[in-house]
């Protein structure tokens, strides 16, 4: 059996193929389908078998593009309501292909169609040898129950503990676990950094598999859950149709300075893909910084939403391009076009550039000291809670896109993450808000941790809607 899995870290997405007498299935596809496509020519298989564990919230599958250029079958959960071509699954469907036999599981409990896969190699054994957990079972946690408007997440969390112990943990504890997502993904809260595990394993060290009731299970998974960003919705309508192929997008245009500037005047928006320090020393005013180097799709499908048409800059043609299909991987898929000659072309048109100054946490400490700054944590919750600066505001990052914070321009106001990434993040809407001496932490909670500075533990504080003023 050929078995595979494809990481692609800015998504924390994992997706798999399967392959066996010149057969092969891929499992959970991501937008961009060439690498299956490569991978299946590299091993002599073709692709026949499309499989989707579940409605995918948080990005944009490949599925019906990968069908229509390898002629594949697509199956997913019958409850899932797909309105392209499709076989539905149920408990008790197989497929055997070469030594392969796939074996659906119904797992309702992160949605209602969610499916596990149970993988058998017979060239070696009768017994499972793998199960694919789509986002039901994670490595170090369970999916979140809370994606639905149609069930209330205590109802999901019932239908999940359910699925957990009559279904996932009756399998052998040598089966393999691979699930769609790892560390960094919002479908769970508590996932380790491995990519795979085992039955066994999670069993005895997931904190979820030890809650020792189903009504506990249904409270402890159903507080604290971190926000829902709003384009999860959408992209789960996205995957009920199919998306269509990126080839049938529109090319990504080159735009002047002047044009841009122009576009700006009507309301553009510009998103600028470089890292936070050369954001910092000079951008385009008014624009929003979120770095290539970190979960660039994922930010941009929470803080811009899917209707937006930005203005890529970037630090090449090149980088402008993958921008423009990071962002398709999540469903923003009309970009505005990419400024030509980036920055430089702006400076060079002679339009002024505005900079985000930076600091490292020597300074912050030294102006806490003498009481002359104000600090910004935008971090989420539980980073809050398990330690924080003392006398910082919190408003984290992802609920920018609802309400901005309310901001005293009278101090310098030191916006700090866990690194920098999000911060920067931050600091470029505040920016575009009109808000005035604000200071991005370089290095952010960790450098600050680093240095030995004293932290605070607590709960967050509540959070009343306010707009940004300068």
């Amino acid at each position: 059996m050929f078995f595979e899995q494809f990481y692609l870290g800015c998504l924390a997405h994992a997706s798999y193929m399967l392959g066996s007498g010149g057969e092969a299935a891929v499992i959970d596809p991501q937008r961009d389908v060439d690498l299956y496509l490569e991978t299946a020519a590299q091993q002599n298989l073709k692709i026949r078998y499309i499989f989707e564990t579940h409605l995918h919230a948080d990005f944009v599958s490949g599925h019906r593009e990968l069908a229509a250029r390898t002629g594949a079958t697509v199956y997913i959960g019958a409850r899932a309501g797909a309105t392209f071509p499709h076989v539905p699954l149920s408990d008790g469907f197989e497929l055997r292909f070469g030594d392969v036999q796939v074996r659906a599981l119904e797992t309702p409990g992160h949605t209602p169609e969610s499916l596990c896969l149970v993988v058998t190699d017979l060239a070696k054994s009768g017994d499972p040898s793998l199960v694919l957990t789509g986002d039901t079972l994670f490595i170090g946690d369970v999916g979140r129950p809370d994606l639905l408007p149609q069930f209330s997440p205590q109802q999901l969390a019932g239908m999940l503990y359910d699925s957990l112990h009559g279904k996932l943990l009756r399998l052998p504890d040598a089966t393999l676990v691979y699930p769609a997502h790892g560390a960094g993904s919002l479908c769970g809260r508590q996932m380790r950094n491995e990519r795979s595990s085992t039955i066994g394993t999670e069993r005895l060290t997931n904190y979820a598999l030890q809650i020792p009731s189903r009504e506990q299970f249904i409270r402890e998974l159903t507080s604290n859950l971190p926000p829902r960003p709003a384009y999860f919705a959408q992209d789960a309508e996205i995957n009920r149709g199919g998306a269509e192929s990126l080839a049938d997008l529109p090319l990504l245009q080159p735009v002047s300075a002047r044009e841009l500037r122009a576009r700006m005047d009507q309301g553009a928006l510009v998103l600028d893909t470089r890292s936070p320090e050369e954001f910092g020393a000079g951008h385009v005013p008014g624009s929003v910084n979120i770095s290539l180097s970190g979960q660039f799709a994922s930010w941009a499908g929470t803080v811009l939403g899917l209707a937006a048409e930005p203005v890529i800059v970037a630090a090449s043609r090149e980088k402008a391009e993958e921008s423009r299909l990071r962002l398709a991987r999540v469903g923003i898929e009309h970009a505005g076009g990419y400024l030509e000659g980036g920055v430089a072309a702006w400076k060079e048109a002679g339009f002024d550039l505005q900079t985000l100054p930076q600091a490292n946490v020597a300074e912050l400490a030294g102006r806490l000291a003498s009481q002359r700054a104000q600090v910004l944590d935008v971090r989420r919750e539980a980073e809050w809670v398990a330690g924080h600066i003392a006398g910082a505001h919190f408003w984290p990052l992802d609920r920018f896109s609802v309400s901005l914070p309310q901001v005293d321009s009278g101090q310098p106001l030191f916006v700090h993450c866990k690194s920098g990434y999000r911060s920067s993040i931050a600091c470029s809407l505040l920016l575009k808000a009109g808000c005035r001496n604000i200071v991005n932490v370089v290095g952010g909670f960790d450098a600050w941790q680093q240095a030995g500075q004293p932290v605070e533990t607590g709960p967050a504080p509540q959070m009343a809607a306010a707009e940004a003023r300068p």
